[in-house]
């Protein structure tokens, strides 16, 4: 069976990082054909020297320079959706709504696309549902929460039997903590998640369980469950990462170690699996499990995602890119950490819904969310 061929865009992040670690161990099944990333020279550089890909997207332009220089035999870009063309698979881990173009090229080109870029589904659900029908187009989520859903789903032929979505919720780090108690936490007190290693600006968003919220809308538009059977749970454990409850009172969950080259191995693999266990665990050393319910008093962030999917329209898009400035804001220590549900949530309610039917209304929607941000940022 010849190689897979897998472009990543995001390699030097996390998700990245991690698929590399995948192919890396499976070299016979996959070939990595393009990399892109923002402006990390040396980190891509050294990958584009061992896995040896066709194309790397590079967008700072003094980057792209540095970069081309050292790879002489390596077609240097600044196309990011380029990398579509050379891949069987593409992994999208870039962060936030810059990793939307990947995600529409990769559907429209009838691809197989392992999505850990949640933002351009949420801002862009109505834009990319339509895509998800193109032939050959398959969308696997690689969200821990996200794939274990996907993977329940599995044992089901029929989707109307689903009673209930439940995704669970490490709780971050500030899990149990009082309102007061938060107003003065630093940025290294919010980046000390408990169970999973993530870039700053998820990590930020676990914190604030604004990044729950997200998947919540996620979960709505990758599944086409009504919100009202969407529900969070809090496990600090980690190990079910998420579960589905069915119209006969069967509930389904996947359960693994805390590792995110699980579902990626998932994405790559799929409808096949990987031949090594990520996230094996030791039944002789699991004793509990626990489950609570979310404090959305502390986290008003939770509900604030709620309001912006039932709202629906460009409101999803709206508080994603509100997120972005709010969490860079209180990453550059210029508000602090409680101060991001309330940037938020002041953009959600001064946005002017309406329903996307082009990238330009959701561009504009980004935008909104943004200048409204700012807005607050300043008030």
């Amino acid at each position: 069976m010849s190689q897979l061929r897998v472009a990543i865009a995001g390699s030097t992040g996390s998700i990245g990082r991690q698929t590399l670690e995948v192919i890396k161990a499976h070299d016979d099944d996959y070939v990595v054909t393009a990399l892109a990333v923002g402006s990390a020279v040396d980190l891509v550089v050294e990958q584009a020297k061992y896995f040896k890909p066709l194309v790397v997207v590079v967008a700072d332009e003094h980057a792209r320079r540095q970069v081309a220089e050292q790879l002489p035999d390596v077609c240097v870009v600044d196309d990011l959706v380029s990398i579509v063309d050379v891949a069987d698979v593409v992994m999208n881990g870039v962060v936030g709504f810059a990793g939307l173009p990947v995600t529409l090229e990769t559907l429209r080109q009838g691809k197989r696309l392992g999505l850990a870029n949640k933002e351009s589904l949420i801002a862009a659900g109505p834009i990319v549902q339509p895509l998800r029908s193109v032939s050959g187009a398959t969308l696997v989520p690689v969200d821990s929460e996200h794939c274990a859903i996907h993977q329940c789903l599995r044992s089901s032929l029929d989707h109307s039997e689903v009673a209930r979505l439940i995704l669970t919720a490490s709780g971050g780090p500030f899990r149990g903590r009082t309102p007061e108690s938060l107003r003065a936490v630093s940025v290294t007190d919010a980046l000390a998640h408990p169970t999973w290693k993530m870039g700053p600006k998820i990590t930020v968003d676990s914190s604030t369980l604004m990044n729950k919220g997200l998947e919540v809308i996620e979960a709505h538009e990758l599944f086409n469950i009504d919100f009202d059977n969407i529900e969070v749970v809090v496990h600090p454990q980690s190990i079910v990462h998420s579960m589905v409850e069915f119209t006969d009172g069967s509930t389904i969950a996947q359960l693994s170690q805390p590792d995110m080259r699980l579902p990626i191995g998932y994405a790559l693999a799929y409808p096949h699996r990987i031949a090594t266990p990520f996230g094996r665990i030791d039944w002789t050393q699991l004793s509990t499990l626990e489950f609570e319910t979310p404090d959305t008093t502390t986290f008003p962030c939770l509900s604030i995602a709620y309001e912006a999917g039932r709202r629906g329209g460009t409101a999803p898009a709206c508080i994603s890119a509100a997120n972005e400035i709010a969490v860079d804001a209180f990453l550059l220590g210029r508000i602090m950490w409680s101060d991001i549900a309330m940037v938020v949530e002041h953009a959600l309610h001064h946005h002017k819904t309406w329903q996307p039917t082009t990238i330009d209304d959701v561009l504009a929607a980004d935008a909104d969310g943004r200048r409204l941000a700012q807005e607050a940022l300043v008030a």
